[in-house]
């Protein structure tokens, strides 16, 4: 990022990304069927983004927008591969959708995340965790604790498993240094998968017997098609090991592209597999990784001025802004301001360990606070609203998300990060 440039630019060309958030909030409740179709999206994203674009040829350098559609091409590369692979493996069959069945399914895809990515889980997971509860009337926590545990939280222990930490990885970071995260990790798995339960439990006695009867009568034996496409996700984890740009990026591509041709259609067929959630969550993160450069230029330039020097500083200044400015970016921008700080060279990529775990954390954990804190969630509210499945609005999503995890984020900061 260019920091005089940041210094240079004046606040308000933050307005075309807080009018983009406002756009992405309100205009799926005010005009519903304009907002539902993606060249709409695609629409109002370039118009709103056309402005930076101006602001940065007046000042007569767009290296900072390239370097963001740089890391926007990494970033949906990574995502769309993960996407089109876990949609060729289908999770047939169908257990009891009671409270402990739902907390194991959960329990797991908070596991596989740091494999599949948070991406590949939610797109594995997300159709067959609705239809396990398919019976139930009560659901409306479920996508959204998926959102929490599947989308961002259990994602946090590999690169692959969360987009800002793989930008952490492609910037020196050792690959297995996340593993360190495991007792945060753990600690936050234990604490949300425990409120989920509650929750969960309080609406699964709400439900009446002839419900709960007939989600015993449709119990079918599980399994698992379109096995090949395990080879390709173990490849996708190779190649973000081993590869490096754009060699990796193109070994992506072939993968994704070896998956669409050698899984059975019908296997995607019943998957219900469509690109629609992916080019949403491309048309939508394209206007933001756009739009949001000001912000994160000033924000470079200039947060060395409000005194963020502390491991929680570091969490919560990286988990709020992550939570709307993207936290893939957002951890790029914190980290640099963090070498900035302390450029200890002995340490992990000039950066303490306790700051580099607090800016991680708070990347990761706090993606979960807004449907755009990280490109899982928008796909997964996306598939959700293909199925007509009762998700909350953007600020009912935030309601949910700041009366939860806030709390327990604080608990986090005072147990590891004082």
């Amino acid at each position: 990022m260019n920091e005089t440039i940041g210094n240079l630019l004046p606040v308000w060309t933050v307005i075309p990304f807080i009018v983009l958030l406002l756009s992405i909030a309100i205009l799926p409740l005010t005009v519903e069927h304009f907002w539902e179709k993606n060249h709409n999206k695609a629409i109002i994203a370039a118009i709103i983004s056309l402005p930076v674009i101006v602001i940065f040829g007046l000042y007569g350098d767009f290296q900072p927008i390239v370097h963001e559609l740089k890391e926007y091409f990494s970033f949906i590369v990574l995502l769309a591969s993960l996407f089109i692979i876990s949609g060729g493996i289908y999770l047939s069959g169908d257990i009891q959708g009671t409270p402990c069945n739902n907390l194991i399914f959960l329990a797991i895809g908070g596991i596989i995340a740091n494999i599949f990515g948070t991406t590949g889980a939610a797109m594995l997971l997300i159709r067959p965790m609705l239809r396990i509860n398919s019976q139930r009337k009560y659901t409306p926590h479920l996508p959204i604790f998926f959102i929490f545990i599947v989308c961002n939280i259990g994602g946090c222990l590999l690169p692959i498993g969360d987009p800002p930490l793989f930008m952490g990885y492609l910037r020196g970071v050792p690959f297995f240094w996340t593993l360190r995260l495991l007792p945060q990790w753990s600690f936050m798995m234990v604490l949300i998968l425990t409120t989920f339960y509650l929750f969960d439990l309080h609406f699964w006695r709400k439900e009446t017997i002839e419900t709960k009867e007939l989600d015993n009568l449709e119990i079918e034996k599980m399994g698992l098609h379109g096995k090949i496409n395990l080879i390709f996700i173990t490849l996708v984890l190779a190649s973000v090991i081993y590869l490096s740009t754009p060699i990796r990026e193109i070994g992506m591509i072939v993968l994704a592209l070896l998956s669409l041709l050698f899984t059975p259609k019908a296997v995607r067929a019943k998957n219900e597999f469509n690109f629609a959630p992916i080019v949403e969550v491309a048309v939508i993160f394209a206007g933001i990784f756009i739009t949001m450069v000001p912000a994160l230029l000033i924000l470079e330039a200039q947060a060395g001025e409000i005194g963020i020097s502390l491991p929680w500083h570091f969490f919560w200044t990286t988990g709020i802004l992550s939570s709307f400015l993207d936290n893939t970016p957002t951890y790029i921008t914190m980290l640099s301001l963090a070498q900035g700080f302390f450029n200890m060279p002995h340490e992990i990529v000039g950066v303490p360990i306790k700051i580099l775990t607090a800016i991680s954390l708070g990347a990761v954990f706090m993606g979960a606070n807004t449907y755009i804190g990280n490109g899982p969630n928008f796909m997964v509210k996306s598939i959700c609203e293909h199925k007509k499945i009762q998700i909350p609005s953007f600020f009912g999503y935030m309601m949910w998300s700041g009366s939860i995890l806030i709390p327990l984020f604080i608990i986090v900061t005072l147990v590891f990060l004082k």
